[in-house]
């Protein structure tokens, strides 16, 4: 966070989002804004490619070296698309995170899976978090994108949303297996740095004591509507040098839109009490003339284990306003406001 002082004398916060702060205790460096690359797997809506890859550019140029994909979003199709979009670009000068967990396979029908991401490839998800599925996820990936490696790469969602009670089992699974060969990988130079992706705060905390990883990709839970890392996890990477890539948030949309009819909460319609909150924060916000996706983008980075904020970029438009809510001046009085 950079101070500097309001027309008032009161000391005002905002965030440079092109500042690059280290992994962890990794050479791997990521930008404070980060580009989530959810959009390019076309999530909610189709989008064509020349907007997304637009996107990127304008990132690009604007300063931000961080991205962040999957090969979930899209069945592959945003790995190809940032493959894409940054080839060309000296390798040396940026950063890609992407995940292992979640192998693709063809279809049986040939046809893209329903879900929310629309118009993807004919690719399902085989969950394998052994050390032989690492090794197929990043040649796979890899394979996709084009590039030469991955400088960070993350173990997806060994969570209670995909695994239920198995959570446990997949648990014991990626620590005994990919977590293994993650770091034998990062010892031998071939990745930079390693965690896990997911948003349960208990699972997140086996892998900090247990494992020995560089970051936390963190979505939903360090956000204006919920602090539940706090204090234990994110305390907890603080005093390990664990570094957490907050994503999320903006809870879904919520926290753009603000309290209005068809605004959605993790991914769902928001429920009243909800509503409510985000409307007192919108209150707060206009006391103090902030936007309150400006506050939302820049509350996560205020903890000292929070290295970036990723988010999802559709368009050289979103782009540019995310740039401009990073930057937009903050007074304390309104982090006092929104507690």
């Amino acid at each position: 966070m950079q101070t500097t002082g309001g027309s008032d004398g009161k000391a005002v916060e905002h965030v440079e989002p092109t500042e690059r702060v280290a992994l962890g205790k990794t050479s791997a460096t990521v930008s404070r804004l980060g580009f989530g690359g959810t959009p390019l797997g076309n999530l909610f809506h189709a989008t064509d490619e020349s907007h997304l890859l637009a996107a990127v550019d304008r990132a690009w140029e604007a300063g931000l070296r961080y991205f962040d994909t999957a090969p979930q979003y899209g069945g592959g199709l945003a790995e190809i698309r940032l493959g894409r979009a940054l080839q060309g670009r000296p390798r040396d000068d940026f950063v890609v995170s992407s995940k292992i967990g979640k192998l693709l396979v063809p279809t049986a029908d040939g046809k893209a899976p329903a879900g929310i991401f629309e118009h993807g490839l004919a690719m399902d998800l085989a969950f394998d978090y052994t050390a032989d599925g690492v090794k197929r996820s990043i040649e796979a990936s890899l394979t996709r994108t084009g590039l030469d490696r991955l400088d960070v790469v993350l173990i997806h969602d060994v969570n209670r949303k995909y695994h239920g009670e198995a959570r446990w089992e997949r648990y014991a699974e990626a620590r005994d297996g990919a977590c293994k060969a993650l770091e034998r990988l990062r010892a031998e130079g071939v990745i930079k740095a390693y965690g896990p992706a997911l948003n349960d705060v208990d699972v997140n905390l086996k892998f900090l004591a247990e494992a020995d990883i560089d970051c936390i990709m963190l979505p939903g839970r360090y956000t204006l509507l919920d602090r539940s890392a706090k204090p234990d996890l994110l305390a907890g990477c603080a005093t390990r040098g664990v570094s957490v890539l907050i994503a999320g948030a903006f809870d879904s949309g919520i926290l753009v839109t603000g309290a209005k009819p068809g605004a959605t909460y993790n991914y769902q319609p928001a429920a009243p009490e909800i509503m409510a909150r985000v409307a007192g924060m919108e209150q707060a916000c206009a006391r103090h003339g902030v936007p309150l996706a400006a506050a939302a983008l820049q509350f996560p980075l205020r903890h000292p284990a929070v290295a970036s904020v990723v988010t999802g970029m559709r368009s050289p438009t979103e782009v540019d306003a995310n740039l401009a809510f990073m930057r937009t001046p903050v007074p304390e009085g309104l982090w006092r406001d929104l507690g």
